[in-house]
Parts: C-alpha cells; structure tokens; sequence
C-alpha cells in the first residue's frame, strides 16, 4: 500500500500525518502502517503516527494517533496542534472542535510564537485525577504528591489522566537513568497497571517548567504534549504554580505555552511545523516502509523553528 503524508512536529514531537478521511483501513492496517512508518531505523521515523479523520455533527473533524509500537493513544497535544492545522488547510477554517479518541478538544490559530512559526492554540480536558479509571491499581482513587509502591524509586508522584495516563514527579535535577527505570516498569503493563501510563520528571525553573518524558507506546522522547498539559495542572494542583496564570513549559523539542484552570482544562499554544512531505510504501504485515518520494522541503518553516531552538539554548 502506498500513503501521502506530511512529515511535522510539535515542539519537537515528530509524526508522518495522513489525511484519512477517504479512506477505510482496519486499525490493524493502521498499526501496521504506525509501525513501518514511525520506525526509527527505517527512511520515516517518528513518535507515532496522526490521522486526520473525518467529523461527526459535534465535531469539524477527528484526529487519532498510533505510537510507534502501533498501539493507540487516547490522544497527543502535539500531534493535535497538526492535525488542527491540517483540518484547517482542508476545510478553510481557522477553528475547530476536534474528536479524539475518548475525548474532545478545542484548536484555533494563535498569534505565531515566532515569525514564520504556525502556532495553534488547543484546549483540552478535564483533567482526571481518579486514577482507578485508567486504572492504577492499590492505590486509592487520587494520587497526589505520593509514592507508589510498586516504583522503584522513592519519589512522590501526582496522577493525571489528559486523557491519557501521566505520573508526574517534581524534581531538582532530572535523572534520566532513574526515568527511564520508573517508565519501563509502566511500560511493561503490569497487572496494577494493565494499560500502562506516561511518567514525566519536571523541574521548576522559576515561573517555567522543564518537563523530560517516558512516554507510553514510544520511550524516552523529546516532547509529549499530554506530558506538558498533564505537568503544567499537577503544578498548579500541588501549589507550585497558580491556575490561571500562562507559563513557559520547556523540553529537548522547544517550548509551548499553557495555563491550567482549576476546573481541569489546560491550553497549549504551540508550534504545527511541517518539514516536508511525501509518500512510502507499506508492507503492513511486516511493518516495513519503503520507496520514499519527497515532494517538498518546508525550508522557512524549519528555519523559523531552529531560531527559536536555538534562542532556548
């Protein structure tokens, strides 16, 4: 099978994205198509996959997501900030109400963060706090500054889903080994935790934070966006930070900005940056991409982001 898609990021979170609204594939096809796609030692790569779906009488359009494991996520911030702006281009829009896989979120074009920079603004929640709903097992309904037992670190961590599930711990430094050892045993859906979660590190800096991810489905990455949202309440739940107030969340991809309400939902403003686009062919069953064609290099925008990766360092 061969597919067009448009190869992005948000904030660093990278994805091949098809527009999918014509076209009826079984989601084992997609998870296939996740795989080959998003492999990293293959000629694509990426955190996942986005699809651009069609919408319903409630919603302009959909979007759904496939880590690169080709397991489905309830839903990707930074992905959403594409796929919002793919939905726009193909129905002229400049705002939307999106579908997701569980839930449904808000996007609308933003002032741009930088010139040159196509910046969308998404709103999404409540956030969840009763973590027997993912669930997380033997260890109440809410997790707030706790540690978990069955961690192998000592830690306290606060539980949000955006919808998705996130463990949050606030940190001084970020120990990478030590994230990479908590996210694996999540990653490994053991029985208190049967479909796994996303952990995150943050430290405070100043008014801002830094958020470093083990992201479920993916590893260790450079920008999750749920991570970001889910990061920016459970600062804001613990004191850290006031609801309302709009801060800096930086990671390894670049940076959004995001303010939390006290009654669950979060905004992200962030870059959809589209790098180049192309076509593959897709060997499904062997989860293998190959024959690449590349139509077109996004040339400014690429530049227009490395200067504001660059102005971080």
């Amino acid at each position: 099978m061969r597919f067009d898609f448009v190869k992005c990021h948000g904030s660093g979170n990278d994805f091949p994205l098809i527009d999918a609204r014509a076209l009826d594939l079984d989601d084992s096809v997609w998870a296939g198509v996740a795989r080959a796609l998003a492999d990293r030692r293959g000629p694509v790569g990426g955190d996942g996959l986005l699809l651009l779906t069609d919408g319903d009488k409630l919603h302009d359009f959909g979007m759904r997501m496939f880590n690169s494991d080709g397991s489905e996520a309830e839903t990707c911030l930074n992905g959403l900030r594409c796929v919002a702006r793919a939905g726009f281009e193909a129905l002229a829009v400049d705002r939307a109400e999106v579908r997701l896989k569980t839930s449904s979120a808000h996007a609308e074009r933003d002032a741009d963060l930088a010139t040159g920079v196509v910046t969308i603004r998404e709103t999404a929640g409540p956030a969840e706090l009763d973590v027997t709903h993912w669930p997380l097992r033997g260890a109440g309904h809410q997790i707030v500054q706790q540690s978990i037992g069955n961690l192998p670190s000592a830690r306290l961590f606060t539980a949000v889903a955006m919808p998705n599930p996130h463990l949050v711990s606030f940190v001084d430094a970020i120990d990478e080994a030590e994230l990479v050892a908590v996210g694996t045993v999540c990653e490994a859906a053991p029985d208190w935790l049967p479909n796994r979660a996303n952990v995150s590190f943050v430290e405070l800096r100043g008014m801002d934070l830094f958020v470093r991810t083990f992201e479920r489905g993916v590893g260790l990455t450079d920008s999750c966006g749920s991570a970001m949202a889910a990061s920016v309440f459970a600062a804001c739940l613990t004191g850290r930070v006031e609801f309302g107030v709009e801060l800096s969340v930086f990671n390894r991809g670049g940076l959004v900005r995001a303010q939390a309400e006290s009654d669950g939902m979060v905004r992200l403003s962030g870059n959809a940056t589209y790098d180049w686009s192309g076509s593959a062919d897709v060997d499904v069953d062997r989860g293998i991409a190959g024959d690449v064609t590349v139509d077109r290099h996004f040339n400014n925008e690429i530049a227009a982001w490395a200067a504001v990766v660059d102005g971080i360092a």
